[in-house]
């Protein structure tokens, strides 16, 4: 199956420097915007509870926003939760560390307001607990950075590695910042999105990288540049399949999984555009610019052979 009849000659790398601005501009936004908003995290990092209730009928949120104050539970958040029925109630952690005993009296105030409401989830997590997993997500981030460092350089060549390197940190750091911006929870579903995504554009960029290193030595006549747009265009059409395929399945997930996962398949959706953009004009670009000629895809032997020639 391919999208396009005729392999395109569009003119990919042209215009990089553009782009490169373009990608500069979301970067130092996302990185203000997590200076200044800074991330809304989710109990898997800060600690609290975490309370999912259904009412008979529409909830009335202020109600138990006053059921919740009368009972002692400061700073809670109620908002609802997929159906005008069910609410989330989240409670930040106390300074005593009782989680359990906020949950258990979040749980009494709301059943002040309707005796039949049916509590569905309580979950608490110590602020310690919290910090250890934020801990263990930021090692796992860099870990997944490095590796994937060490991978391209074995695979393929230093510039290429450069190129891998800044295409994974890109499309993470726009994710965040789209996260700040809207307030949305960040919570470990989220991080393992990031995570995903980071594997998804590596995997873009391999491919690319791939038809670079085969077509090159093929087109001795043509320019690196001219090499990397008929590299690009030529896995256009199993891009854009990998692209499509992937959207429709995360698109479902964003409409039907609920609350719950919505932060997660947010990332996700957000993840495929950009990793898709960022291994063409982050990966490609940066390994053009970086002097990426024939002479580096020839094995060493003939490499001297080439120095050798007078």
């Amino acid at each position: 199956m391919e999208f396009f009849k005729k392999v395109p000659q569009i003119r990919f790398m042209e215009r990089r420097r553009y782009w490169y601005i373009t990608s500069a501009v979301m970067i130092v936004a996302s990185l203000a915007l997590v200076a200044v908003r800074g991330l809304n995290f989710g109990i898997d990092f800060t600690g609290g509870v975490v309370i999912e209730a259904a009412f008979p009928a529409a909830a009335d949120l202020e109600a138990s926003r006053a059921a919740l104050a009368e009972a002692g539970v400061e700073g809670a958040q109620v908002q609802t939760f997929g159906t005008v029925n069910d609410v989330l109630v989240r409670l930040p952690p106390t300074e005593a560390g009782n989680t359990r005993q906020q949950g258990e009296a979040a749980v009494a105030a709301l059943k002040s307001v309707d005796a039949a409401v049916v509590i569905k989830r309580t979950e608490a997590i110590g602020p310690q607990v919290g910090r250890e997993l934020a801990e263990k997500g930021a090692t796992a981030l860099i870990m997944t950075l490095l590796f994937i460092g060490l991978y391209v350089i074995m695979r393929f060549q230093w510039k290429f590695a450069v190129g891998a390197i800044l295409a994974a940190l890109h499309d993470p750091l726009v994710i965040v910042g789209f996260f700040a911006l809207t307030q949305m929870t960040f919570d470990l579903a989220v991080l393992s999105s990031i995570l995903a995504v980071i594997g998804y554009s590596l995997n873009d960029t391999v491919v690319v990288f791939d038809r670079v290193r085969e077509r090159m030595p093929m087109l001795r006549k043509s320019t690196p540049v001219q090499a990397m747009d008929v590299a690009i265009n030529e896995t256009l059409s199993r891009t854009l399949m990998t692209s499509v395929s992937t959207l429709i399945v995360v698109t479902a997930l964003f409409l039907l999984a609920g609350e719950t996962l919505r932060g997660f398949s947010v990332a996700l959706i957000i993840g495929v555009f950009v990793g898709t953009y960022s291994s063409i004009y982050v990966a490609g670009a940066v390994t053009l610019d970086l002097g990426l000629s024939n002479r580096d895809l020839m094995p060493p032997e003939k490499k001297e052979e080439a120095d050798a020639l007078p």
